[in-house]
C-alpha cells in the first residue's frame, strides 16, 4: 500500500487500481496502482530505470494505443470520466492532455506551421486568429523573441533547445489542461535545462504538469509534489520537500540517498 501525501489542490487527475500489461508481456508493467494528480501543480515521477514511470505517463493520454496488444485496467478519471474506455475520442484526449518527449520532434515543416498544427486539427482556419495564437505560444514558450523573424524557416534549423520550446509552445497552443513531460531535458545541455525548468515552473499557473525524470535535483527544482514508483508500484507520493528531506518509507529513503537505483 502506497503512502499518498493528502493534496489540498482541486485534482485534475485520479487513477484508481490501474494496471497496465504490454503486449505479450506475461505480467502488468504497473500493478493496481492508485494516485491523485494536483491541479495547476508539478508532480514529478521518479524511480530506477524500469520501474513503469514512463508507461504510466504515457497511459495519461493513451499513446499506448499507437502499438496494438497493450492492455489496461482501472481508471484514470478526468473530468470524472474514464479515459480509458474504449469509447475515448483520443485525438480530443489529446489535445486536453498534452505530451513533450524526451528528444525534441519539430515536424518536418515551418515554425509556423509547427505551432499551427494542432490548432488546424481543431478546425481554426482564420488566417488572423491562427497568426495571433501562434503568437501567443511562442511567447508563453518563451521563444517568440528568437523565432519572430524566422516563422517560415523550416523548424528543424533550429537548436536542441529551441526545438523543445517549439514542441512546449506547439502543445499550448491548443490549450491542454494537462501536460505530460517525458525526460524534457535529458538531450539538451546545462543553459538549455535552465530554460526549460523555469519554463515549465511558469507553465503550471494554467496547466497541471506531470514530469518524469531520472535527475532527482531536477525533481526538487522544479515539483510541488514527487511520487517514487519502483517495480511497477507507486511506493510513496509525497509534497517534494518533505519527500526528499524525510521520506515517510524506507525504500525511498534509500533510492534518493543512493543506496540502488
Amino acid at each position: 500500500m502506497a503512502t499518498i501525501v493528502d493534496i489540498k489542490e482541486d485534482i485534475a487527475l485520479k487513477v484508481k487500481d490501474f494496471e497496465f500489461t504490454y503486449a505479450g508481456a506475461p505480467a502488468p508493467s504497473i500493478k493496481k496502482l492508485n494516485m491523485p494528480i494536483a491541479k495547476n501543480s508539478i508532480t514529478a515521477l521518479i524511480g530506477p530505470s524500469g520501474c513503469g514511470k514512463t508507461t504510466l505517463l504515457r497511459s495519461f493520454n493513451r499513446i499506448h494505443d499507437l502499438y496494438p496488444g497493450n492492455k489496461y485496467s482501472g481508471e484514470i478519471l478526468f473530468h470524472d470520466r474514464n479515459i480509458l474506455s474504449p469509447k475515448e475520442d483520443l485525438i480530443g484526449l489529446r489535445i486536453q492532455i498534452g505530451m513533450i518527449f524526451q528528444k525534441p520532434t519539430a515536424f518536418p515543416m515551418s515554425i509556423f506551421d509547427n505551432v499551427a498544427y494542432g490548432m488546424k486539427l481543431q478546425g481554426i482556419k482564420n488566417k488572423t486568429e491562427l497568426a495571433d495564437r501562434v503568437e501567443k505560444a511562442l511567447q508563453d514558450a518563451a521563444i517568440w523573441k528568437e523565432v519572430k523573424d524566422r516563422l517560415k524557416h523550416d523548424a528543424n534549423g533550429l537548436s536542441g533547445g529551441q526545438q523543445q520550446r517549439l514542441c512546449i509552445a506547439r502543445a499550448i497552443a491548443v490549450e491542454p489542461e494537462v501536460l505530460l513531460f517525458d525526460e524534457p531535458t535529458s538531450a539538451l545541455d546545462p543553459i538549455s535545462t535552465t530554460g526549460i525548468e523555469e519554463l515549465v515552473v511558469e507553465l503550471k499557473e494554467r496547466v497541471s504538469i506531470i514530469i518524469v525524470t531520472h535527475n532527482m535535483q531536477q525533481a526538487a527544482r522544479v515539483s510541488d509534489y514527487t511520487g517514487f514508483m519502483y517495480l511497477g508500484e507507486l511506493i510513496e507520493l509525497g509534497n517534494t520537500e518533505e519527500l526528499f528531506v524525510n521520506p515517510r518509507e524506507k525504500l525511498t529513503e534509500e533510492y534518493i540517498t543512493g543506496k540502488f537505483g
